[in-house]
């Protein structure tokens, strides 16, 4: 199959369409006319994961973000890594492709799959956006409940065992129970408010920033499980769908690609 024949199936999934206007989304590095021999996926495309897929003979890696995201002034060898890693991908021919903020809006995309991993039960989306070039229920976020209300504690060694957390950020514990809970996977305190309009009793994002935990004023948790932590599941989600629709192609998960966030 070709490139470009993947990247239709990748677009019937999660639609270029429903990403946001800022956003760097679908093919970014490669020739839609290449034909694929095998796939990695991973969420960022760093120099050491175009390696990887050098060394187990890809030539196309599906990204959760894109490597290039702002504008690049230009592209040499001393420039940084993102530079880098566009020049060793082009000359191995190697393509590129990055769903993000697709993956973020889609109704079923990456806050969905997160509600699902701890739990959560009638889901609905937490900020709706309306798209009149599709009938996709569109927007960011998810709100649901839990199977049973937790104490605190008991709610974040939840968050710490199907997530695989090792440290949480947190507001300060309201000594209630929680039950009714929203997700905004990646930077999410534009959604503080959004979360607390809907009574919610706990928030998780990450990437908070110290006077965000004054806004929730009491009224809610707000819990930073980590950038990488929120996202990592989504590379296990890209796979079972490729491996779905794609029977015939080898598709691997990047071991290279690793929490650039180190703790002492």
């Amino acid at each position: 199959m070709k490139v470009s024949e993947i990247t239709e199936i990748l677009d019937k999934w999660m639609p270029i369409s429903i990403a946001e206007d800022f956003d760097n989304v679908g093919l970014i590095i490669g020739n839609p006319d290449s034909l694929v021999k095998n796939i990695l996926v991973t969420l960022d495309t760093t120099s050491n994961v175009i390696d990887e897929a050098i060394d187990n003979n890809c030539n196309l890696i599906i990204s959760y973000h894109p490597i290039i995201f702002n504008d690049l002034k230009k592209i040499t060898s001393d420039s940084g890594y993102v530079q880098k890693s566009v020049i060793k991908a082009v000359k191995n021919n190697i393509s590129v492709y990055a769903i993000h903020t697709s993956l973020d809006n889609h109704g079923e995309g990456i806050s969905y799959f997160l509600s699902k991993k701890i739990g959560l039960k009638n889901t609905s989306i937490l900020i709706p956006k309306i798209n009149h070039d599709s009938n996709l229920k569109l927007g960011m976020g998810i709100k649901g409940e839990l199977e049973k209300p937790l104490e605190e504690d008991e709610f974040f060694n939840l968050l710490k065992d199907k997530l695989n957390l090792k440290y949480i950020r947190h507001s300060l514990k309201l000594n209630r129970t929680v039950s009714k809970v929203s997700i905004v996977v990646g930077s999410g305190s534009f959604a503080i408010k959004n979360s607390l309009d809907s009574n919610v009793d706990a928030f998780i994002t990450s990437d908070l920033k110290y006077h965000n935990f004054f806004e929730v004023d009491d009224k809610a948790l707000l819990i930073d499980i980590g950038h990488y932590e929120s996202e990592n599941h989504i590379k296990l989600i890209i796979k079972e769908f490729l491996i779905k629709n794609l029977p015939n192609f080898t598709i691997l998960l990047s071991k290279e690609n690793i929490n650039p966030v180190n703790y002492y």
